[in-house]
């Protein structure tokens, strides 16, 4: 299997990570019903300024298969709400191509969310998701993310976004750990 490689996103590489990021929330839709309309609009705005995040792509044989955005710790309100304040880094829009999923596409792009977040000081790395994200929560869970429901909102009826947080002041696990080794420079 060709070697996966995380780095960060190129001007090049925009209409890939749209397109992406939009099929793998696509399944979701009809369980969002209504909310499913703001939901992708706020994925189209977000991605159209991504500043000032971190956009890092997974690419295997030259194909971007996985995006993700880290934004850095905020003392400010949230944009997405101004109920809590992020006061670490967060990831956000975490995608893999529908037909690369199952390959550690996703934990690739979340270790290096980590990596980054603790090499900048952060003692700790947040998200948010929903419950019928169900493979999403089963990863964050499973590398070490824990529920913070002080950073849940609700942004519309009958949808909570759940927030959760992994706290990174002890350092990242060596080698063969959850993070496993570095992936190759940008």
């Amino acid at each position: 299997m060709p070697e996966l490689v995380i780095r960060d996103a190129r001007p090049a590489d925009q209409e890939a990570i749209r397109e992406i990021t939009l099929a793998a929330y696509q399944e979701y839709a009809d369980r969002m019903s209504e909310f499913w309309t703001r939901y992708r609009q706020n994925i189209l705005t977000t991605l159209a300024d991504a500043t000032p995040a971190e956009q890092l792509v997974a690419e295997r044989d030259g194909v971007v298969v996985g995006t993700v955005l880290l934004f850095p710790a905020r003392g400010d309100a949230d944009r997405v709400t101004a109920a809590w304040h992020a006061h670490w880094p967060e990831v956000r829009l975490l995608a893999v191509l529908p037909t690369a999923r199952g390959l550690g596409v996703g934990r690739a792009l979340m270790e290096e969310c980590a990596r980054r977040a603790h090499r900048s000081g952060a003692d700790a790395l947040t998200l948010h998701t929903m419950d019928l994200m169900r493979a999403a929560v089963r990863l964050y869970e499973g590398m070490g993310f824990a529920r913070a429901p002080e950073l849940d909102f609700t942004p519309a009826p009958g949808f909570t976004v759940k927030g959760y947080r992994w706290d990174l002041s002890a350092g990242l696990p060596a080698g063969g750990g959850a993070l496993g080794a570095p992936r190759p420079p940008a």
